[in-house]
């Protein structure tokens, strides 16, 4: 064999090996990496004190022009017509309609936190991914029927104290007006969380870093009653029956 034969002949196989070795490694590659659940908290630290949480959330605002997701946290628990329209999400756009890109110029709800209000009683955060492609008010409507469903069950499954506040909670989520949602999680750009912020009823915007994902995110909103420091409320109020 000649020696250009030869080098040719080996130049071959070395590509050929190099093939190999590519495709079994591209077979066996690990998988891309996924967000952490829970890796951006959006409310307050656990004793945050409340004055300090709600001023430094306006630095945590995107760049104009930039869309987000965003915990918006009611001053009080709000029916869910009040609360659609307080996020500016109660039109004809159906949830997950909008773009997470930066030709958003309205909000999109994409997740509840319901809570049922009892003077004195601790009661559960449900937190509720909104069904997309449908109106805002039926994907909240649903949220609703879901949360009251779990709280039914949880009744069933525990005793005493815990029973009787679970199957309040589920009593109260049967009303289609309940005054139960607590916050919304909305994606939206600077100028719609400007305005939601400046809206009757809104206590605070919290939003998270652009391009954050929802399965990213851990939500401990502010609760009514925590006005100093965000600890537990107090638990030693009567429960009403069921």
């Amino acid at each position: 064999m000649r020696p250009s034969h030869r080098i040719t002949v080996l130049l071959g196989c070395v590509l050929l090996a190099l093939g190999v070795a590519w495709y079994a490694g591209s077979r066996s590659a690990p998988p891309a990496p996924q967000p952490a659940p829970g890796s951006v908290r959006l409310g307050p630290e656990a004793g945050e004190p409340v004055t300090q949480y709600l001023a430094g959330l306006p630095a945590l605002l995107p760049a104009p022009g930039t869309a987000t997701l965003a915990l918006v946290q009611f001053r009080a628990e709000m029916a869910p017509a009040a609360a659609l329209a307080a996020v500016g999400g109660d039109g004809a756009a159906p949830v997950g309609a909008g773009r997470s890109d930066t030709s958003v110029r309205f909000a999109v709800p994409v997740t509840a936190v319901l809570r049922v209000p009892l003077p004195r009683v601790q009661t559960a955060l449900r937190f509720e991914a909104l069904e997309p492609g449908v109106s805002p008010t039926t994907a909240l409507d649903t949220a609703r029927e879901r949360a009251r469903r779990a709280a039914h069950a949880g009744a069933a499954r525990v005793t005493g104290r815990q029973a009787k506040v679970a199957a309040a909670e589920a009593a109260a989520l049967a009303d289609p007006s309940c005054r139960c949602v607590l916050a919304v999680v909305v994606r939206a750009n600077r100028s719609g969380l400007d305005g939601i912020a400046a809206r009757a009823g809104v206590r605070a915007v919290h939003a998270a870093p652009a391009r954050t994902v929802r399965g990213e995110l851990a939500l401990a909103p502010l609760l009514p009653e925590q006005s100093e420091r965000a600890d537990p409320p107090p638990d030693d109020g009567s429960v009403p029956e069921g």
